[in-house]
């Protein structure tokens, strides 16, 4: 696997299109438009589940036969509240008209026709925060498997403060072997805030044949088919990132590299 951090393709418009065949894997499917207020964007779901994140900004959102009407507060993703989402079942389409200039995620994975659209943030999303320490990092768990809110689709975003690590200690999903494991692939979409800043992810697997450690700017994304993936961000900046995961069981079950999981169980004591 190669090419594993994807740089925005354009400055407005549909800046990331991440497909399975594109990607190199099964599953996860990522899009990103960048709209100016009165643009549009539409797209029928096909075989996959879509869940739309409304990253920034605000816009009239339609899906699955349904009018949400206008969804967004946050005109900043740095405000730190929680998304307007809204998941779209397969066999259907979704559209938006921007009604400010706003950022919509478009997260897909495969799946069969049969649920409601729904809206489901930002009720029903709590900020929950993880680590300790400089590992500390803040977390909107937007659609995670004690909600039943999609067949396939696992999104979340994480807030990292300034200085402070992520995905850490180092943790991989990249076997079907459940309960101890789920093979899950996952996209990390991510800002900075200031947006000149920048962070570092590292993609590694134990065995070597996988480890790339990539400079990510503001708007970048990066793919991870497997191996362990933990990223952070230097004093001064603070990280935001939105993951999606998806694999032929939607649970995320995960584990610990053995060189760094004793940092896990110190700190969970």
């Amino acid at each position: 696997m190669t090419d594993l951090l994807r740089k925005p393709s354009a400055t407005s418009g549909k800046v990331h299109d991440i497909t399975p065949a594109s990607a190199g894997w099964g599953y996860v499917g990522f899009g990103l438009y960048s709209l100016k207020a009165g643009e549009s964007a539409a797209e029928p779901t096909g075989e996959t589940e879509v869940i739309l994140v409304l990253v920034e900004g605000k816009a009239d959102i339609s899906g699955g036969g349904k009018d949400f009407g206008e969804l967004g507060d946050r005109m900043s993703v740095f405000e730190k509240t929680p998304p307007h989402c809204v998941y779209v079942p397969a066999g259907s389409d979704w559209s938006a008209k921007a009604t400010t200039d706003c950022v919509l995620a478009v997260c897909t994975a495969p799946a069969l026709p049969g649920r409601e659209a729904q809206q489901i943030g930002p009720e029903g999303i709590s900020l929950v925060d993880r680590g300790k320490g400089a590992n500390t990092r803040h977390i909107y768990p937007i659609a995670m498997e004690d909600r039943d809110v999609a067949d396939s689709l696992l999104v979340t975003e994480v807030f990292t403060p300034s200085g402070n690590w992520s995905s850490y200690p180092p943790h991989r999903h990249d076997e079907d072997n459940y309960p101890e494991m789920t093979y899950l692939e996952e996209t990390y979409y991510h800002r900075l805030n200031p947006a000149q800043g920048f962070g570092f992810q590292r993609v590694f697997t134990e065995d070597g044949s996988l480890d790339e450690t990539m400079a990510v700017s503001d708007g970048d994304l990066v793919l991870v088919p497997k191996g362990h993936h933990p990223c952070g961000v230097p004093h001064g900046y603070e990280m935001y990132y939105l993951n999606v995961m998806a694999g032929p069981l939607r649970k995320w079950r995960f584990q610990n590299h053995p060189d760094h999981d004793w940092i896990y169980q110190r700190d969970s004591k």
